[in-house]
């Protein structure tokens, strides 16, 4: 919610100042502008930042670009955000697999704003993922550690490894 979009709006190199909040049981962030009503939503506020920051490019720049960004942030705010148990996890990192196996990132070959919020909202989930799990979805492994290394994207958040080679032991 709020931290990410502290996180968004570092990444897009915008001045801070902006007031967030939460709404309700779920915890919706909530944006305060200074003229007229609040923005309300991850998604809103995050393509409300981009547009501010004139990067419009993350949202995609054909019809088709730009409706396969709008599906995955649906997806993370939906799917990413309203899972919770393992077998939720399992299937989110399923699909994103499959999503990825032809894909550099997750509108085709732009970096875009879906990379971004599923990149912030999956870092909790990839942290704890086992080399083996990682090696299972090596598909997000890869767009994962991608993202990770974009600039301006981690900032303070943790690293995420993933190992390059197996490494086998010597029986003597």
């Amino acid at each position: 919610g709020p931290e990410e979009l502290a996180l968004l709006e570092q990444l897009l190199g915008l001045p801070k100042g902006n007031k967030y909040g939460v709404q309700g049981e779920r915890k919706i962030p909530v944006l305060q502008t200074n003229n007229g009503p609040g923005l309300t939503g991850l998604m809103t506020i995050a393509a409300h930042l981009v547009k501010q920051a004139k990067k419009d490019q993350l949202l995609g720049s054909t019809a088709e670009e730009k409706a396969v960004v709008q599906q995955w942030l649906e997806y993370r705010v939906t799917r990413v955000d309203g899972g919770s148990s393992k077998e939720d996890t399992r299937i989110i990192l399923k699909d994103l697999n499959i999503h990825l196996e032809d894909k550099v990132y997750l509108a085709g070959n732009i970096f875009t704003l879906a990379d971004v919020l599923m990149y912030y909202g999956l870092h909790h989930i990839m942290v704890d993922l086992t080399v083996q799990e990682k090696e299972k979805y090596l598909n997000v492994s890869r767009w994962f550690s991608h993202i990770q290394h974009y600039p301006g994207v981690r900032q303070h958040l943790s690293k995420v490894i993933f190992m390059k080679n197996r490494l086998y032991t010597n029986a003597h």
